[in-house]
């Protein structure tokens, strides 16, 4: 497996981050999601990871809200989950909200999402709250997690 690549997203790219959404969640974000997404791009934020064929395996996004960083979407094929993708984007996205100015971040995930809950607390994330029926398709809480003190915490 890897090298890995991560590179802004770029309209072209759009397609590749649908198929990984696809893949990924039951209630996955539309084409017209994302296009908003890229025209607003002085608080949101996506970058793709991609092997050495350029093919596209995970994508993490996110918004920069004041000294905040929001991550909305983080995804990696299945068949690429446990290389390392997700803590690369997670490291990726964190340096980069460092360097615009966050202090801090936060992340909603399902309840019955173990593995991703285990890899944000691995990253310095703590389960901090709960949002009831968060998630739909089907009808979930989400875990609300942060992390405190970025600088502090980046590996």
């Amino acid at each position: 497996m890897g090298p890995w690549f991560i590179e802004p997203l770029a309209h072209d790219d759009i397609n590749d981050v649908l198929a990984l959404e696809e893949a990924s969640f039951t209630n996955p974000w539309t084409r017209a999601m994302y296009l908003a997404e890229l025209e607003n791009c002085s608080v949101s934020f996506c970058f793709i990871a991609r092997n050495a064929d350029r093919k596209a395996v995970g994508f993490c996004s996110f918004w920069l809200v004041v000294d905040e960083l929001h991550i909305n979407n983080l995804a990696v094929l299945p068949e690429f989950r446990r290389t390392g993708i997700a803590s690369m984007l997670m490291a990726f996205v964190t340096r980069k909200g460092i360097g615009l100015g966050a202090r801090r971040a936060t992340l909603e995930v399902r309840r019955s999402n173990e593995a991703a809950r285990l890899l944000y607390e691995g990253l310095g994330f703590a389960v901090t709250g709960v949002r009831p029926a968060y998630y739909s398709k089907p009808v979930e809480d989400a875990l609300i997690l942060w992390c405190e003190g970025l600088s502090d915490s980046v590996r």
